[in-house]
């Protein structure tokens, strides 16, 4: 007899609403999450807090602006009692994952880990690169995309938007090596790296109690960005993006509780993992017959897989996203690419 076809398993969330921003709430015994607003269509960035000793550890700090020390100087005061903060966690080099690390590290001066990559890599997106040269090279890549003029000034200048997102470095910092444990909270966790939305990105797993602090590399409902960014046009995050998710299901068993950096915590680790991993296979295949009746540019490909309007921030974010994956079917045979022009580069399904 024919079996029935196995249905996916269903997400589950044991948490029926999120906390209000900046109200605390227990997810496990002696962690806390909580929410901070972004001013983006993603609308809030989760943290995490861990009774460690008399004060608490941090996983992420939140973004950099005034809004978000305002309810931080109020979390400190109220919900953790005045204790400390006695160690900072940063997962990656975006700004609402380190964008407080410079406040902190004024008041409470802790230790701060993360990742070298992630570590020097914000130090250079720290750096003023809005010189003549860096706008030069910045216009290149996107012209080569297939923007237009008007686009391409709607984004330069990123760089500085990033300086008014985050409040500096400490100048030394703890490195988060993949395999290694770290003693956080009275749990032992085990350092998880992986690539593809930044450039070496830190997740915690502790094994004894099932929970994974999975940052920005798995989701409920949205997938990260994965992008192609100007300094490194050829580059190939995808291909490192989609190994994590096969790492990851390789080493963390199914049930955990993941507490995620954006949306709500949940179980069913691995049924998320293949969906986020068949949602850029669907992508691909839409690529691929888009590009199959004439070449497209980046710009062109942009609609085959977003679907709705984009302001200036999002267009970044999607020239990125789209580059990525036709760098991914490039490198994996799928696309051949044709210079043409003034460098503007178009792509063909072989």
């Amino acid at each position: 007899m024919n079996q029935p076809p196995t249905q996916p398993e269903a997400l589950r969330f044991p948490f029926a609403e999120p906390p209000p921003f900046g109200e605390p709430v227990p997810v496990a015994p002696g962690i806390l999450w909580l929410r901070l607003p972004l001013p983006y269509a993603l609308d809030h960035v989760n943290l995490y807090l861990l009774e460690d000793g008399d004060g608490w550890a941090l996983f992420d700090t939140g973004l950099g602006d005034e809004r978000s020390q305002t309810l931080w100087t109020a979390v400190l005061a109220g919900a953790l009692g005045g204790r400390a903060i006695t160690r900072v966690v940063v997962s990656h080099c975006h700004p609402d994952h380190v964008g407080l690390a410079g406040w902190f590290d004024e008041r409470f001066a802790p230790p701060v880990h993360m990742t070298e990559a992630e570590y020097l890599t914000t130090r250079v997106y720290r750096q003023d690169t809005d010189d003549e040269r860096s706008r030069a090279s910045m216009a290149r890549f996107y012209r080569s995309c297939g923007l237009e003029d008007a686009a391409v000034s709607g984004l330069l200048g990123r760089g500085l938007r990033y300086l008014t997102q985050t409040t500096g470095l400490p100048p030394a910092f703890e490195p988060l090596v993949a395999g290694r444990t770290l003693r956080l909270g009275g749990r032992d966790w085990r350092i998880l790296t992986g690539g593809g939305h930044s450039p070496n990105q830190a997740m915690l797993w502790c094994e004894a109690d099932g929970l994974f602090l999975a940052a920005d590399q798995v989701l409920e409902r949205i997938s990260p960005n994965v992008s192609v960014q100007p300094m490194q046009p050829s580059a190939d995050p995808l291909s490192e993006y989609r190994d994590s998710l096969r790492e990851l299901m390789e080493t963390i068993p199914p049930d955990v509780l993941v507490l995620p950096s954006h949306r709500r915590p949940f179980l069913g680790l691995h049924q998320r993992a293949r969906e986020l991993d068949a949602h850029h296979e669907d992508r691909c295949a839409r690529i691929a017959a888009a590009c199959r009746p004439a070449p497209l540019t980046c710009a062109q490909v942009v609609p085959v897989i977003f679907h709705r309007a984009l302001d200036s921030h999002q267009l970044g974010f999607a020239i990125g996203e789209a580059l990525a994956h036709l760098n991914h079917m490039l490198a994996n045979g799928v696309l051949a690419v044709e210079t043409g022009k003034d460098g503007l580069l178009a792509y063909r399904t072989l």
